[in-house]
């Protein structure tokens, strides 16, 4: 029995050797079929491939990617950048084939015992790779394509040169691509000057460009230099004279005079790098046939009033964050865009990818709906405190912010201008709760939208790009555009891949919109001082033109958006881990719009709308609504459809809502 035991044994063992051998020469035959195809086909042109130049609305270039603004030669790089790189990065670069099977297995084993992933086993031909990749999404397929690249430079190319092409692709932070565009940026001189401090200092960046950059934390940098400075004492790359003059040497960072000048526009990059990845016509055979420049509709000049403006208002308040985007409302070109305080900081950007919630900003996709249905800038209903009662004997009271309420009939204008919840709710239930999930579709908002009673008090969340494109189509008179930051694109031959195509889609009535626009113009009116005040009459006398705005106030969020017919502006402040706002961070994203928005204005001329022929104007007590008589202090010319202006015995509409009641 033993030696029948033996003897399978020793067949099922002899069994998963053949296995095994031939699995081998299976690999080893894929491995060199896959050599042979590499070197069959062309190579890599590693100078321009993705090479991602960007250009703003007057084919300026303004940033280009990881093809560096200018490449440099090893022999043009300091030999402290290239051993400290190696010895940093892959002690192993000249002896491995692109892969290094040791510090694989040591990374994995170091990971499985943690539990964490704490130490990475990319090669320098692997991370040159990625840096030749579009984007960086941790996929199996975007995995595979990174190992073949990685196959093709190691066939393609000679260590030096693939090494010459990481250190001119690698990111060294704020917008730095390349070692001599870093050189230029932190020192103030080419590559081949660097010394071993400062070498060191640049080597230990990339890593994490937004932790280790010396711009962000100069101590935590201090820390990376010194270790990357033993570990090349330790190899005997540098002797303990040499690391203790490096140690000890001062750096002069000259970056500091540009550095404010790159704190946000990376934002807009990543933008534009987000849209051009989702765009069908660019193939991906791109990033191997020499780059492509992008034509983008970045307006340099807004995005510089933009960012005065948020560096302006934001000087002291460390944890408070922004996002803005400008958009022109006829095109859907979005000029300028702001995702954060400092991009160095955080590369968050809360402009595309956040959603927040909008608050009162909602209102005005409301009150179209119900201008749509019947209203007038004159339609009143009580603004009172009131309970809501729904079947089941469930109850919803809405309180106006400040507890004021008028405690009589007030016009939708002065809705508007205070912004009151009780006016908007009412609307809102005697319109029924799909109205205004069915016109926010209509205007392009995708978020997810509850057909509840608080909707219109902006307990949605919703993504800025979307709230600025609805509010475009109001601003562009009832003609729907799409955000976009790429106008066109471009090979390095000069050949179109994509060009974008403005479409104008009527979705509004253009009489409609007009009155909606001017009723906008109401919140920072002061004819509208009565028991309460409009919500932005505090900016009112920063304001040179006319202006439509409306605010969103909840607990963790303020949104300004508003518009003319040339730019529709939208900013949000508030806190990443949604703290609740203190009672000054309310000012900030007003004074932001209102600065950004006359910024951009000066010196152009001050434009409305044109009053469409069916429209009229009516001189009405703004809170009533009612026609002026003599005795009314408070005038205002309010506008109208023709055959629907007011009657001094126009009805409350109170007087036919159902389902209400007044809260004792």
């Amino acid at each position: 029995m033993k030696k029948r035991k033996t003897k399978k044994t020793k067949k099922r063992l002899k069994l998963i050797f053949k296995i095994f051998c031939l699995l081998i020469a299976l690999g080893i035959a894929l491995f060199a079929s896959a050599i042979l195809y590499i070197k069959m086909s062309p190579r890599l042109e590693i100078k321009s491939a993705n090479a991602f130049l960007m250009y703003d609305k007057e084919e300026e270039l303004f940033f280009q990617g990881s093809g560096s603004q200018e490449w440099v030669s090893l022999e043009n790089i300091s030999q402290n950048v290239i051993d400290a790189t190696i010895n940093t990065e892959d002690k192993h670069f000249y002896e491995h084939f692109g892969f290094d099977p040791l510090r694989i297995l040591k990374a994995l084993y170091i990971n499985i015992i943690s539990g964490k992933t704490k130490q990475g086993a990319s090669t320098i031909t692997q991370q040159y790779a990625k840096n030749l990749f579009l984007d960086f999404d941790k996929t199996w397929e975007r995995k595979l394509n990174e190992m073949w690249l990685t196959l093709k430079l190691e066939v393609g190319y000679s260590k030096a040169e693939i090494l010459e092409g990481y250190l001119n692709t690698i990111n060294y932070g704020h917008g730095m691509y390349g070692i001599q565009n870093a050189s230029h940026f932190y020192f103030d001189k080419d590559a081949k000057d660097l010394t071993l401090a400062e070498a060191t200092m640049l080597v230990g960046i990339p890593k994490s460009p937004s932790n280790y950059s010396p711009l962000v934390n100069y101590d935590i940098a201090k820390k990376r230099q010194v270790n990357i400075l033993y570990g090349l004492y330790k190899n005997k790359k540098i002797t303990e004279e040499e690391y203790n003059q490096a140690v000890e040497e001062p750096l002069n960072i000259v970056g500091e005079k540009n550095y404010q000048d790159l704190s946000t526009i990376m934002y807009y990059q990543d933008a534009v790098m987000r849209e051009l990845r989702e765009l069908k016509e660019i193939p991906d055979s791109y990033l191997e046939t020499g780059g492509i420049r992008i034509y983008t509709n970045l307006d340099q000049n807004a995005q510089k009033i933009l960012e005065d403006s948020v560096k302006k208002n934001l000087t002291t308040e460390k944890d408070l964050q922004v996002a803005s985007i400008m958009m022109d409302p006829k095109t859907g070109k979005i000029i300028a865009l702001v995702g954060g305080k400092d991009y160095s900081v955080s590369q968050y950007n809360r402009a595309y990818q956040s959603k927040r919630q909008v608050g009162s900003a909602m209102k005005p996709l409301l009150y179209y709906a119900a201008l749509e249905n019947g209203f007038t800038s004159s339609t009143t209903f009580t603004s009172e405190e009131t309970t809501f009662t729904f079947s089941n004997n469930k109850t919803y009271s809405p309180q106006n912010y400040g507890g004021q309420y008028g405690n009589k009939p007030i016009s939708l204008a002065t809705a508007i201008s205070y912004s009151d919840n009780i006016y908007a709710v009412k609307t809102h239930m005697f319109l029924g709760e799909d109205t205004l999930v069915d016109i926010s579709r209509r205007l392009g908002i995708t978020s997810q939208l509850d057909a509840v009673p608080s909707l219109p008090l902006g307990t949605a969340s919703i993504n800025m790009i979307e709230m600025v494109q609805a509010y475009a189509a109001f601003a562009n008179e009832g003609t729907k555009v799409e955000g976009h930051f790429i106008s066109k694109v471009e090979d390095l031959r000069g050949n179109i891949l994509y060009e974008k195509k403005i479409s104008n889609n009527t979705i509004l009535n253009k009489s409609l919109t007009f009155i909606l626009s001017d009723l906008l113009t109401t919140t920072y009116d002061s004819t509208f001082i009565d028991y309460n005040y409009p919500t932005a009459i505090g900016i009112a006398p920063k304001m040179k033109h006319k202006l439509a705005l409306k605010s969103g106030t909840t607990d963790t969020d303020h949104w300004s958006i508003g518009y003319n017919p040339e730019i529709v502006t939208a900013v949000w402040i508030g806190y990443d881990d949604n703290t609740f706002l203190g009672a000054n961070d309310y000012k900030y994203s007003r004074n932001i719009w209102v600065e950004a928005m006359e910024g951009y204005l000066e010196g152009k001329e001050n434009t409305w709308y044109k009053q469409p022929n069916n429209v009229v104007g009516v001189l009405v007590n703004p809170i009533t609504g009612k026609p002026a008589t003599e005795n009314d202090e408070k005038k205002r010319i309010m506008y109208y459809v023709r055959g629907t202006e007011p009657t001094a015995t126009d009805p409350v509409f109170d007087e036919i809502l159902e389902n209400t009641k007044v809260a004792s």
